[in-house]
């Protein structure tokens, strides 16, 4: 029995300390990236690290809760966000308010002495362990501990996520800082520049495809590159289909001459007339 708690407790320790280690880092990534985006991935490692350590410490339903919830809903979501909106590290450099840089150090500074005074104050007389914290079932006493006696700081975590929900709702909005032109206003733009009038023909237009790589042909049989992305064209990603549209084309003709009973035979050419002509036949 000596030897197995040797080895649990040796392998609890070996996982904190590289777990813990990578959850510093990680920790300090969020806030010393320059990026948004890679903060927001450092701070999703670091709720993943978390979670592992609430399920070796026996809370299950916290380890799943935070892994789901936390790391695969709300950061997922703020991840999103933030690649939606295109926040770079310019934006970090314009205060919307004077001063706030300096009141976010007092804050943090103040938030860091409360913590530590708080860690350094605590103490831990007793320790039931895990069997009777979990008798009832781990479920049943996280709730009972959440809704009684840490009913407070669970109202103050919801009101955090609120916040930093807000704040991404902040982070998307862009004040307009011109009128949206209408719609006549944008045909007598588009007239006056010189540009396409009408709307642009769509992919595949007198082809045997409508797909949106397949250029559409004209009367002609040639493709127009009206009717296919830009984009597609720079990725070389177009399928050419004209020479064959014409083959098939031109076979059609020639069936179609053959069932006219014109035995394959080019149409002969309309003879050359003269504008007097019809005039002579008129007055015969």
């Amino acid at each position: 029995m000596n030897s197995l708690a040797a080895a649990a407790s040796t392998g609890e320790a070996v996982q904190f300390w590289i777990l813990g280690t990578v959850a510093v880092v990680g920790a300090l990534c969020t806030i010393l990236m320059k990026r948004a985006v890679h903060s927001a991935l450092s701070l999703a490692g670091t709720m993943i690290v978390l979670a592992v350590f609430y399920l070796a410490n026996g809370a299950y339903f916290l380890g799943v809760v935070q892994i789901v919830v936390y790391t695969g809903a709300i950061m997922m979501l703020f991840l999103f966000v933030v690649m939606l909106v295109g926040v770079t590290a310019a934006d970090s450099l314009k205060e919307t308010l004077k001063g706030q840089r300096w009141l976010a150090a007092a804050l943090g500074i103040g938030f860091g002495i409360l913590l530590i005074a708080g860690i350094g104050n605590a103490s831990l007389k007793e320790f039931n362990g895990l069997g009777d914290a979990n008798a009832g079932g781990n479920v049943q006493g996280l709730a009972a501990l959440i809704f009684t006696k840490y009913v407070f700081a669970f109202e103050v975590t919801g009101a955090l996520l609120i916040t930093a929900a807000v704040g991404a709702m902040v982070l998307t909005h862009r004040e307009r800082t011109e009128r949206t032109p209408s719609q006549r206003e944008q045909s007598l733009a588009r007239i006056k520049d010189g540009k396409q009038v009408t709307p642009l023909p769509a992919p595949g237009v007198y082809a045997r495809h409508n797909a949106v790589d397949i250029p559409g042909l004209l009367p002609d049989g040639t493709p127009s590159e009206l009717t296919v992305s830009p984009t597609l064209r720079e990725r070389g990603q177009l399928r050419d289909v004209s020479q064959e549209s014409l083959a098939e084309l031109k076979a059609l003709e020639q069936r179609s001459r053959e069932w006219l009973g014109r035995g394959g035979s080019e149409p002969p050419a309309a003879p050359a007339t003269t504008p007097a002509a019809p005039k002579e036949e008129a007055g015969k």
